[in-house]
C-alpha cells in the first residue's frame, strides 16, 4: 500500500488528525468514514481500487482512533466534533466538495455531515446502516434491546473497560471481528461479558488475515478504546434539533446491505430501510449482497468496489 500517503492535519484544539490519501489531484474526491472497531485501514481495498479509476480517496482516523490524537476530555468526542474535524481536513487539502462513503456508525457521521454542510456533499454511499436524521426524536434508542446486547453493555460506563481490560488490544479487535461477522445479534448472558462470547479457538474470518489483525491491534494498542466507546456507543442520544419534516436529502445516494449482517436484526432496522429512509432520501438506491456480513467492504471488496464505481459513474460524474 505504498501508494497511500499519510499526513496529519491540525484541527481545533490543536489535535492532530491522521489522514490517508491516495489518487491523483482531482475534483473527484471520496471521503471514507470508518466504523468500530475500524480505522482508515478498513477502506484499503476501496481506496486503492477507486484511485486507480481516477478518483482521489481520502480516509481519516477519527479523533481518539488509530494515529489521531484523543481529545483532552473523552466527552469532547461527539458527532459534531467529528464533523468539525472532517471540515478542517478538507479545508487543509483545499477540497470543496466530496462524496461521502460511510460504514457502520460512519453512516451516522455522514448523516451529520450532510445535514450540517450540505453544500459540500455531492452524494453519499453507506454500508450496513442507512442515512439517519440527527434530529429530535430520531436517536437510536436501546430500550428495546436485551440487557446483554453488546450496545447496551458498552454504553454502561466502566463495563466494557473492565471487559476489554482483561485482554490485549489485538485480542479485543479479533473478538469483535469474529462477533460482528456473524448473523446474530451479539448478546451476552446475564452473568457473562461480551468478550466471553468468543471461544479463543475460533478462527478469524477467511477474508481477514493475521497481517490485517496486526495492523488493527498495533493502532488500538496506541489509542486504546476509551474514545471509541464514547463515540459511538455513549453518543447514541446526541442530537441536532432538526425537525424530521424539514429534512430532505436531495442528492444521489447508495446503500449497500449485507444479507447476513446482524444489524438487520436490530429492532426496526429492516422496516426503516424498506419503508422509511426513502422518504428522507428519495434518490436512494439500495443493493443487497446476499452473502455479505457486517464488514462487507473487507469481505467482498470487488463487489463493493464495483457498486461504488458504477454509482459514481452513473450518478455523480457521468
Amino acid at each position: 500500500m505504498d501508494q497511500i500517503k499519510h499526513m496529519f492535519v491540525e484541527v481545533e484544539g490543536g489535535l492532530r488528525i491522521h489522514v490517508a490519501d491516495t489518487g491523483a489531484a482531482s475534483d473527484k474526491v471520496l471521503l471514507f468514514l470508518h466504523g468500530f472497531p475500524e480505522i482508515w485501514y478498513s477502506w484499503r481495498h476501496q481506496m486503492i481500487s477507486l484511485s486507480k479509476s481516477g478518483y482521489r480517496a481520502i480516509a481519516v482516523d477519527y479523533r481518539g482512533y488509530g494515529l489521531s490524537d484523543p481529545p483532552p476530555r473523552t466527552e469532547d468526542a461527539t458527532y459534531a466534533s467529528l464533523v468539525g474535524d472532517l471540515i478542517a481536513v478538507l479545508d487543509s487539502l483545499d477540497v470543496p466538495k466530496v462524496v461521502l462513503i460511510g460504514k457502520d456508525f460512519g453512516a451516522y457521521v455522514a448523516s451529520w455531515f450532510e445535514v450540517l454542510h450540505p453544500e459540500k456533499v455531492l452524494g453519499f454511499v453507506t454500508l450496513g446502516i442507512p442515512f439517519a436524521v440527527p434530529g429530535k426524536g430520531t436517536s437510536s434508542s436501546t430500550s428495546s434491546f436485551p440487557e446483554g446486547f453488546y450496545v447496551s453493555r458498552w454504553r454502561e460506563p466502566g463495563r466494557a473497560e473492565a471487559d476489554f481490560g482483561r485482554l490485549d488490544a489485538k485480542t479485543v479487535v479479533r473478538n469483535v471481528y469474529i462477533l460482528f461477522s456473524g448473523s446474530e445479534l451479539p448478546t451476552a448472558a446475564e452473568n457473562q461479558e461480551v468478550m466471553d462470547l468468543v471461544d479463543p479457538s475460533t478462527p478469524l474470518p477467511p477474508w481477514f488475515s493475521e497481517e490485517d489483525l496486526e495492523a488493527y491491534g498495533a493502532l488500538y494498542q496506541k489509542s486504546g478504546f476509551q474514545t471509541a466507546l464514547k463515540m459511538p456507543y455513549r453518543s447514541i442520544d446526541e442530537q441536532l434539533e432538526v425537525p424530521l419534516s424539514e429534512v430532505r436529502v436531495n442528492i444521489p445516494a447508495l446503500l449497500i446491505v449485507g444479507g447476513k449482517d446482524y444489524v438487520l436484526k436490530m429492532p426496526g432496522m429492516e422496516y426503516y430501510i424498506n419503508n422509511m429512509v426513502k422518504e428522507i432520501v428519495p434518490d436512494l438506491k439500495t443493493v443487497h449482497l446476499a452473502e455479505g456480513t457486517h464488514f462487507v467492504q473487507e469481505q467482498l471488496p470487488e463487489e463493493v468496489n464495483q457498486l461504488i464505481l458504477d454509482f459514481l459513474k452513473a450518478r455523480i460524474w457521468p
